[in-house]
């Protein structure tokens, strides 16, 4: 049993399984803003946050249910390529900010490839952020846009009716199944349009840092 004159209780966040913060710690020696993403059982979250001795501060942030309010997404509130769009736009509003580099906070999820996490990376990293990452644990441009869930759905209509309508029946109340890689096309490009000027000044940026003229 725990206990004596040197035990010490665990921090609260630790108790409740929250925060690793032997993690948090050496991610912060890096002095770098960290992008945190959290999966939920219905949506994403993507922040970019500044340490602060009085409290981390959020320089930037996007959660998958504005892209269903503001962007007219249709699909799942969790999925791969709802985890892209989160992490393209929670990204274009930090480099609208004036932020340019950040590193990867995926807090106690297990870093998997080509997992919703590294989803959200992708499209941090497409969207113009430089993020220390390895090209392996991107998840493919397939799964970016859906088609797995699509080509999934196409096989079991063929196979199990029935099957099909337990398994899609949410997501075919709103979008048929297989127009999931137009419809993730369309919604990308309405967030671009929304960020126009953002996304060119980032190009911009790019292309000097290049060449290296002004």
């Amino acid at each position: 049993m725990k206990g004596g004159p040197n035990y010490k209780v665990p921090l609260r966040r630790r108790r409740e399984g929250k925060t690793n913060y032997y993690k948090r710690f050496r991610l912060l020696l890096s002095g770098k803003t960290r992008m945190v993403v959290r999966v939920s059982n219905k949506y994403v979250t993507v922040q970019f946050i500044d340490f602060d001795l009085k409290g981390d501060k959020v320089v930037a942030a996007a959660h998958s249910r504005e892209l269903i309010k503001k962007f007219g997404w249709k699909g799942s509130g969790k999925a791969t390529c709802v985890a892209y769009l989160t992490g393209f736009l929670a990204a274009l509003r930090f480099l609208e900010k004036g932020g340019r580099e950040a590193i990867l906070d995926v807090g106690l999820h297990k870093p998997s490839r080509g997992s919703r996490v590294f989803a959200a990376l992708k499209g941090a990293l497409n969207a113009g952020v430089n993020i220390p990452h390895g090209e392996d644990v991107l998840p493919s441009d397939e799964r970016i846009r859906c088609e797995h869930v699509a080509n999934y759905a196409a096989q079991l209509r063929q196979e199990s009716q029935e099957k099909f309508k337990r398994v899609f029946s949410q997501l075919s109340s709103r979008i048929d199944p297989a127009e999931l890689p137009k419809h993730f096309e369309e919604v990308l490009e309405r967030i671009k349009a929304a960020y126009k000027a953002v996304i060119e000044a980032s190009t911009r940026q790019q292309v000097t840092e290049v060449t290296g003229s002004e």
